[in-house]
């Protein structure tokens, strides 16, 4: 697996971790989510995942569906992000030893469906390091499981 691919899935992992939750017209339950990168104009095979989502985790769109600013020396500015009619924005800044430029767009379309682009683009000491776009689709699937 090359460096810069390698990155592109940490950056794409942290981003996404951090964006687990969905918003009160946004039923909570089990989400099965499909997820598609496209690094370097190549799109690689679909990355299916299972999240559960408590009512506690649906109450704030905004919040938890944008990146959390946490590197290592670099300092990201505040988060750009505006939600208004179903259709969240948002736009991240970090400058330093890694400087990364983050922008999302997710679509909350129905109860039970939502839509995402996750852009993601990072320079290390000038030299481009990732690229990459994610394409997500996330599908209500059923109430959680007792645990």
């Amino acid at each position: 697996m090359s460096r810069n691919f390698r990155i592109a899935v940490y950056v794409t992992t942290v981003v996404l971790a951090s964006s687990a939750a969905l918003a009160d017209d946004i039923e909570a339950g089990l989400w099965k989510v499909i997820t598609r990168t496209e690094t370097g104009g190549v799109i690689g095979p679909p990355h299916e995942s299972l999240k559960c989502l408590t009512a506690a985790q649906t109450g704030d769109l905004a919040t938890t569906f944008s990146p959390v600013a946490g590197t290592i020396n670099s300092v990201c500015a505040p988060i750009d992000r505006s939600l208004k009619d179903g259709k969240l924005t948002w736009h991240l800044v970090c400058k330093g030893q890694l400087d990364m430029d983050l922008s999302g767009e997710f679509n909350f379309d129905a109860p039970h469906h939502y839509t995402g682009n996750v852009h993601t683009t990072a320079q290390m000491a000038g030299m481009q390091m990732v690229n990459s776009q994610n394409m997500l689709e996330g599908q209500w699937v059923s109430a959680c499981p007792p645990q």
